[in-house]
């Protein structure tokens, strides 16, 4: 697979839309305006919903590629949960909660490896990695009783899809990824071949920002030529108020044409439909977006706070093909990424903190998101219909 290769090619409808639009300075508009009240970007009672709601949800929070072999484990804290993941000898992968049953330590410390038998540190009780069943109790003669068919480790529901782990932490309607994605949103995620990449780039950032204003921001198509100007910036990359916005029922993706489209169709030359012209921020709901890049796939996971509306992280990662990684390809990635860290840092996000700071200042009132910022409004649409309905 030469580098050409990874060139996803676009739906035909979404290229001619956005050449449309561009000829006539247009975009897609939603059929009204969306106002969303300040209150939901501080309140902690509105936190604890949204919480309580993500946790029913599918969550992505992890690769398949950091569980390669059977036998191998990592351990992740996802909204206040200790996780322990394994990579069973079907090759499936199964989700524990990392709690010891008998007084509740962890039963694993270390962020990652292999072994077949974990054991809580506090007085010794382990479990088998395989099943999570109860492998042994130390001074059982004078402990007394123990079912061990009830004290294995607390599973979680996990299943695997285009590569993604997703669990769930609580329960829900039970429906399988497959169809909570639906056919739409694998049709969008398989030619990136996430299963078959690995991650090239990992980054944390925690922010004293409401985790929907990171969403906001990253999926808004109306803001890039005023809060990135600089040159070869963000700004000077993608068109600004062009997109086609596409909803896949809970989920939905943006589609904004890069600067060197418009440049072609000014030119008179025929239009090009590929993600070499075309930038995409696929937002799987509630809380990832995945952005399509010639070269590489950006993953977002944005996490709110247990404890304070106004803080979230943010775990950005950058996933590639192995075997069109070339040094050629590197030097790109890693403009790419300089590129994203100095908007995030510099930009976007201190945007955001203004915002979350003037919110806690005056948090009556709405927030406005205009027709033309429809992709904006999906995710507080669909919040409003899973909590306020």
């Amino acid at each position: 697979m030469d580098i050409a290769d990874s060139k996803v090619a676009l739906d035909s409808d979404v290229a001619d839309r956005l050449v449309d639009y561009i000829r006539a300075d247009g975009t897609d508009q939603a059929e009204s305006e969306l106002h969303v009240p300040i209150a939901h970007f501080i309140d902690p009672d509105r936190a604890a919903a949204e919480i309580a709601l993500l946790k029913r949800m599918p969550l992505i929070v992890a690769h398949v590629s950091e569980l390669k072999e059977p036998g191998d484990f990592l351990t992740r804290e996802v909204l206040g949960i200790a996780l322990l993941l394994v990579r069973k000898a079907d090759g499936s992968i199964a989700a524990y909660h990392n709690m010891c049953r008998h007084r509740g330590g962890r039963v694993e410390q270390r962020e990652g490896g292999r072994k077949p038998i974990f054991m809580c540190r506090y007085h010794g009780w382990s479990y088998k990695a395989e099943d999570g069943a109860l492998h042994s109790v130390p001074y059982e003669a004078t402990f007394g009783p123990i079912d061990y068919a009830c004290n294995g480790l607390h599973r979680f529901r996990a299943e695997v899809r285009h590569g993604m782990i997703y669990v769930r932490l609580a329960d829900g309607d039970g429906t399988p990824i497959a169809d909570y994605l639906g056919a739409e949103v694998d049709a969008q995620l398989d030619p990136w071949k996430l299963e078959d990449t690995i991650i090239y780039l990992d980054k944390t950032f925690t922010l004293p920002v409401n985790w929907k204003l990171v969403m906001d921001g990253a999926i808004d198509s109306l803001h890039p030529q005023f809060l990135h100007p600089k040159p070869g910036g963000v700004g000077s990359r993608v068109v600004t108020n062009v997109a086609v916005f596409k909803e896949f029922g809970r989920h939905g993706k943006l589609f904004q044409p890069r600067a060197k489209l418009r440049t072609l169709i000014k030119a008179g030359d025929p239009p090009a439909s590929s993600s070499k012209y075309v930038s995409s921020l696929l937002m799987v709901y509630p809380n990832a977006m995945f952005i399509g890049a010639p070269d590489h796939t950006e993953a977002w996971t944005v996490w709110p706070s247990l404890t304070n509306p106004g803080e979230s992280t943010i775990r950005i990662r950058f996933f590639v093909r192995p075997e069109i990684l070339t040094p050629e390809m590197e030097a790109r990635i890693n403009l790419s990424w300089d590129v994203l860290r100095e908007a995030a840092t510099e930009e976007d996000w201190p945007m955001e903190v203004w915002i979350q700071e003037n919110a806690l200042a005056r948090p009556q009132g709405h927030f406005r998101y205009g027709r033309n910022e429809k992709s904006a409004q999906h995710l507080h649409r669909q919040l409003a219909k899973d909590l306020d309905a």
